[in-house]
């Protein structure tokens, strides 16, 4: 080891670097993370290659010694502070094209090898990271990872409700609480999870080794991504049916003389005809044919699931094994075809629509705004929940697709683009649906009220029967269920994808052993989501559906998204975080994001979970042709019970950290919320950064 250069000296010597931690005015060392910096020129700013094994380090080297945090180790720059005791020069360390050593779990520090020098307080990241030792996979290009999460977030909920809520509303005047709730909450957080996932590198659960304590979140959003997939896959089946059912030479949903048909059903022409609650061909062919609701008298008798039902699930559920089995390489191909052939059979349809007499009343009934109506405190909530759900924050599906991202991908952009299209998606969509809907309505003789619906009823109803009222309707109804599959195909795949992360990021060794470990981990997963959605295609399915989809990803994925937001902004640390975005980002975030992030969001988001439980009314499920089911006490309870299924996973999880953790319950409190890198500073007796005034004040 070489004698410390003179301040006179006009080079650094050669200096063996280990592990340290600051304990007073004590260094303790670790040998298992030891490497050389070669000789640096003392000259400002001078560019030189990294310490192998380290990642970059940007900052200051002393004469008398070198004190620096060790960056992300994938080439970030970390605040590195010179404590020498003499004079100080700047040293800029480019990132390292080499690996990080695996062998060290832990660099908190680097300081010169026996001298006695103060570590730095702040601590620093893990070297390797567990999620990017350089073994985990990446985009094939950039534009897959922007394809799938736009996949994720334009699904048919873009088609069935936006439309629906937004003549409901005000028509046009719905845009303006829409836009608002957009900016305050949904792109803010939205972006906190592109954030969170690209820089550590580390799906929704791994994740939170930013603080241990909160790390039930990521088990809530991984359980609610799971719950989905039960109900929204069998949903992509009916498509499927429909689809396979539009293969013949004329559409079945066209006429009365099939065998599910009844008494009362009437031509959709002649609705005004003297039959008491007549019902239209395309009505019963749903409820009747495809779910078989005449044959279930409700929850207490589901019945079988229908073998034809079974089939299209099992198809819907293939192909989601194959779009994932290699991971994203496998995905991000299949969303090229995905997330793109949804706008070109929109834009087809549109045209052809637009064509139809009565298309312009359907479009100005939708876009007339209604400004009495934003006086209704509903028409707010309504709001915030649909584009909430829209964007798809707290499903842990953009953790999971981000953490896939190289360091440097320009994440802000992708979140901005994915919103506008998203939001032009759901209005475009809104177009489309209108015009059928005049023109329905101008055929029918009925007010366009009477017509519109939202949800299936909307997708599998109205709008083929609308179709089928026009020439080559075969052709046109094959692309519209086209459409709709891959519409829903790509979100199916982003939430099952979070799951997989999740389980790949916490037993990634154990996968690893085996050679076709992903493969076999997609194939239990997807297996078990169709288990568990089978009896969601009994003759009483609907009813299934209904409840998982109002439970489910209702109250307690709000509660999620509250809880992470609260736990990045102030437990994490909005400081830190903003350090994080800059290092992946190039640029600190405005003081719009910081405002966001730390108080409108939570505000926002905590005021519509409040709402979804003080507002909540006992499910009812209206038939068009079996009249309204109103769900027994105890449906509503289960239902309840699924919501609370994965809530409590937040505070079990919590109180689970805190017993792990050993010493007083400060020391443990201390552990607990504060990141993995900083912990072995905590136990020795270091400063906790989480106690102080300045973190919970910082802006």
């Amino acid at each position: 080891m070489p004698s410390s250069p003179s301040s006179s000296s006009n080079s650094l010597s050669t200096y063996d670097f280990v592990i340290a931690v600051r304990d007073n005015n004590h260094v303790h060392q670790s040998p298992s993370f030891v490497t050389t910096l070669e000789p640096l020129q003392k000259t400002s700013n001078q560019s030189l290659n990294s310490v192998p094994g380290v990642g970059g380090i940007d900052g200051v080297a002393g004469i008398d010694g070198v004190v620096g945090s060790v960056g992300h180790g994938r080439g970030n720059q970390g605040r590195v502070q010179g404590s020498g005791g003499g004079s100080s020069e700047e040293y800029r360390l480019l990132p390292s094209t080499e690996k990080a050593d695996p062998s060290s779990s832990t660099v908190t520090t680097l300081v010169a090898k026996g001298k006695d020098l103060e570590a730095v307080a702040d601590g620093v990241r893990d070297a390797t990271g567990d999620g990017d030792d350089g073994t985990r996979e990446t985009w094939n290009k950039k534009i897959d990872f922007l394809l799938s999460i736009i996949g994720f977030a334009v699904d048919l909920a873009n088609v069935w409700r936006f439309p629906y809520l937004c003549y409901k509303n005000g028509g046009g005047a719905f845009l303006i609480p829409y836009f608002i709730m957009l900016i305050c909450g949904a792109v803010p957080l939205f972006l906190m999870e592109l954030i969170l996932g690209q820089f550590h590198r580390q799906g929704a659960v791994a994740v939170w080794k930013i603080a241990p304590l909160f790390k039930g979140i990521g088990v809530c959003q991984c359980l609610i991504a799971f719950y989905v997939a039960f109900y929204y896959n069998v949903i992509i089946a009916w498509s499927l049916y429909y689809l396979a059912s539009s293969v013949a030479y004329r559409l079945p949903w066209t006429s009365c003389n099939n065998t599910w048909n009844t008494g009362r059903c009437v031509d959709g022409s002649m609705l005004n005809s003297t039959v008491e609650n007549s019902t239209t061909p395309a009505e019963e062919f749903f409820e009747r044919r495809v779910l078989g609701l005449h044959e279930s008298d409700g929850l207490n008798d589901i019945g079988l699931p229908r073998p034809y039902l079974v089939l299209c699930l099992l198809g819907v559920f293939i192909m989601i094994y194959f779009s994932l089995w290699k991971g994203v390489r496998s995905s991000g191909k299949v969303v090229w075809v995905t997330a793109t052939m949804p706008y070109v059979v929109l834009s087809i349809l549109l045209v052809r629509g637009l064509l139809l007499p009565g298309a312009s009343t359907g479009i100005m009934y939708y876009i007339t705004p209604r400004l009495d109506r934003l006086g209704d405190q509903q028409v707010w909530i309504d709001a915030a929940v649909q584009i909430f759900y829209s964007v798809g924050a707290g499903f842990g599906v953009h953790i999971a697709f981000a953490s896939y991202n190289k360091i440097n991908s320009n994440c802000y952009r992708d979140c901005l683009v994915t919103v506008c299209v998203n939001s032009f998606t759901s209005l475009f969509s809104g177009f489309v649906i209108f015009s059928y809907l005049g023109y329905m309505s101008v055929r029918q003789g009925r007010e366009i009220s009477k017509v519109a619906a939202e949800g299936p009823g909307l997708v599998f109803v109205v709008y083929p029967e609308a179709i089928a009222t026009l020439p080559g309707s075969v052709g046109w109804s094959i692309l519209f269920f086209v459409m709709l599959i891959t519409l829903g195909i790509d979100s199916a795949m982003g939430g099952l994808e979070a799951v997989l992360t999740g389980l790949s990021d916490e037993w990634k060794s154990t996968i690893k052993r085996f050679r076709y470990g992903r493969e076999a981990v997609t194939a239990v997963v997807v297996f078990a989501a169709f288990l568990f959605a089978l009896p969601n295609v009994t003759n009483g399915g609907m009813y299934l559906v209904t409840m998982w989809d109002n439970f489910a990803a209702g109250t307690a994925i709000l509660f999620g998204v509250f809880s992470q937001c609260v736990a990045v902004s102030w437990f994490y640390g909005l400081e830190q975080f903003c350090k994080d975005a800059q290092q992946i980002l190039g640029f600190r975030p405005n003081l719009y994001w910081r405002l966001t992030w730390k108080f409108i969001s939570p505000f926002f988001i905590l005021v519509i979970v409040i709402s979804s439980i003080t507002n909540f009314t006992p499910l009812v499920f209206e038939s068009y042709t079996m009249g309204k089911y109103a769900y027994p006490v105890w449906a509503n309870v289960v239902g309840w019970l699924i919501a609370a299924s994965s809530m409590s996973f937040i505070p079990i999880v919590a109180i689970y950290q805190l017993s792990k953790f050993k010493g007083t319950l400060r020391r443990r409190f201390a552990l607990a919320i504060s990141p993995q890198w900083e912990h072995r500073s905590i136990v020795e007796g270091g400063r906790v950064k989480r106690f102080q005034r300045g973190h919970w004040l910082a802006l």
